[in-house]
């Protein structure tokens, strides 16, 4: 089976084959001059589209509206009612956490986990859901959960040490081209 269902927000090719017939398929594909690509390098370019990973980035734990899903959520026609509707538009009314993308001004690799300063009159910690270096954009990026803000910057703390980071909209970058201002 050959599938255009690809993770990586790039043209790509997903072959599902018999173990069996795995081995052959890999030689051939190779011969062809075929590069492989490693979970590494898949990671780094779904994180560079500012595709979700669940697990990471959205899981049970959070509603769509904190985890950059808002546009998965028919709200129109205003009259259609859903299982979780009352309660998605509270969290819009009330506000709460936001889902950004991440650009660390300062040198440093953002990962997972690494809190997140946001600081409106009193700090308030988010935390970056994915983060990687971006070879595309010679920069690292992340994907982050923060409390709802009217700032532009955020302070990261990689290891034990705060970097300057902007808050952007992801995607990152779409057929290798830069999609955020990187001045």
């Amino acid at each position: 089976m050959v599938a255009r269902t690809g993770y990586t927000g790039e043209d790509g090719f997903e072959l599902m084959v018999p173990a069996a017939e795995a081995p052959d398929a890999w030689d051939r594909l190779l011969a062809q001059g075929v590069a492989p690509a490693g979970l590494g390098a898949r990671d780094t370019l779904r994180l560079e589209a500012g595709m979700n990973l669940y697990g990471n980035d959205m899981d049970e734990n959070f509603h769509p509206l904190e985890s950059g899903l808002a546009w998965t959520v028919a709200f129109d026609p205003a009259d259609r009612d859903f299982i979780g509707r009352e309660a998605l538009e509270r969290a819009q009314r009330e506000g709460g956490r936001e889902f950004v993308g991440l650009l660390l001004e300062d040198r440093g690799v953002l990962r997972s986990h690494q809190k997140v300063q946001v600081s409106d009159g009193a700090d308030v910690q988010g935390e970056v859901t994915s983060g990687t270096f971006s070879p595309t954009l010679n920069r690292s990026i992340a994907l982050a959960r923060i409390p709802k803000t009217s700032q532009s910057t955020v302070q990261v703390d990689i290891r034990g040490k705060l970097h300057a980071a902007r808050i952007v909209k992801p995607p990152f970058v779409r057929h290798g081209k830069p999609l955020i201002d990187l001045s």
